[in-house]
């Protein structure tokens, strides 16, 4: 058993374990991939104080997001296709996310189901959902978030159209993957993760297929994608969706001070900021970036969350000084979840938390909730000098 120490190291066991099309669709961005590398690179930019002679015992990384308690700071993100990362892979990690005291967020476009994942933890879990044009799907969507006692839905509004992922549409992406000679030949080398593929029954997008109508097949359901995403969303199509759900509701997707305001007036309890991994808008701000004008825009009216780029948990300490309450984390969880299984989230999980906890009192800190951006040191212009 190889000896993980960073999550660098389970991404190198994930790269080998996973078909290529899996491993690039977590591990890609769009178009050039700029915002993808600099979401990570741009927490470099970010020092940390050292301090001394300050007493470091008893510290706790125990906090809140949206009024839960939370063993650190971090959620497991919302991450398409999860299931076929690790055969049965949404209830791996939920079960994972569970067992450390970190909420677990559910993709709308998983492979396990919302039901499939209740029935196997014992916590409410998130649910995320997209801005779909088709109402009926979408109500009974947010009536089975109730059902299964979800406690906080996530609606995700940066995706009103797919930005073009070079590598996903050269690859043929689809789940359960095409059978073509390249796919063939790459998954014959992937042989532990196939033969746990074929002891599941569930490989195909279980939140739609049964569920919204005429979806009865991976064909049908790539005619209803296509249609479904509402390319005219605005924010009064946002506040229909509030109404329908009655629970704590996060919006996930935020990069400009302006749209971060425009949140707070919908009703939302928390919003993420987000360029959604890089996989949108390349050449947009990275998310460390956009932190700080949306804090000093909404100040104390929203909770406020980051995700993308998210790599250790000296990111997540850096996040939180600069005033994010909470990170969450997909790709470093993924690696984890390729390579080993729900043993795998765990071990990013306390990666992390190592990380965190050990930087957190190298810089006199000793209780997360009183780390700010003191911790810090900030170059000039890092949220941007603009020309208007």
């Amino acid at each position: 058993m190889p000896v993980i120490t960073e999550i660098e190291d389970l991404r190198r066991i994930y790269k080998r374990r996973v078909p290529k099309m899996f491993y690039d669709y977590c591990e890609s961005g769009s178009w050039t991939e700029q915002t993808f590398r600099e979401n990570s690179s741009d927490f470099d930019k970010l020092y940390l104080r050292q301090r001394v002679a300050i007493d470091m015992t008893g510290r706790s990384t125990a906090t809140q997001m949206i009024g839960q308690d939370v063993a650190m700071p971090v959620a497991l993100a919302p991450v398409g296709m999860t299931g076929m990362q690790n055969a049965d892979g949404e209830i791996k990690a939920a079960k994972a996310a569970e067992k450390f005291g970190v909420p677990y967020c559910l993709s709308t476009m998983s492979i396990c189901s919302i039901e499939d994942v209740a029935s196997n933890t014992s916590k409410p879990f998130w649910m995320q959902v997209y801005t779909l044009k088709d109402d009926d799907y979408m109500k009974r969507l947010f009536d089975r978030a109730k059902d299964a006692k979800c406690s906080a839905a996530v609606i995700t509004v940066d995706l009103q159209m797919l930005g073009q992922r070079h590598k996903d549409l050269k690859n043929g992406l689809s789940a359960p993957p095409k059978l073509t000679p390249t796919s063939i030949a790459n998954m014959a080398t992937k042989v532990p993760w196939g033969l746990e593929m074929l002891q599941t029954k569930r490989r195909f997008f279980g939140n739609i297929v049964g569920h919204a109508k005429g979806v009865t097949d991976p064909s049908s359901l790539t005619t209803w994608t296509a249609q479904s995403f509402d390319q005219a969303l605005d924010w009064d199509r946002i506040r229909e969706f509030r109404k329908m759900w009655d629970g704590p509701l996060i919006i996930k997707g935020i990069i400009d001070p302006r749209d971060a305001l425009e949140a707070c007036n919908v009703g939302a309890d928390a919003i993420v900021v987000s360029n959604h991994g890089g996989r949108q808008l390349d050449g947009a701000l990275s998310s460390i970036r956009a932190l700080a004008p949306i804090m000093d825009a909404v100040g104390d009216k929203i909770e406020v969350h980051l995700d993308s780029g998210v790599r250790s948990g000296q990111d997540v300490l850096k996040a939180v000084a600069m005033g994010a309450k909470g990170c969450w984390i997909g790709r470093a969880y993924i690696y984890g979840l390729g390579a080993m299984g729900e043993a795998g989230v765990t071990r990013a999980l306390e990666v992390i938390h190592k990380e965190l906890d050990v930087s957190m009192a190298l810089c006199g800190r000793t209780d997360i909730n009183t780390v700010d951006r003191d911790i810090l040191m900030i170059p000039k212009g890092f949220s941007g000098d603009w020309e208007e």
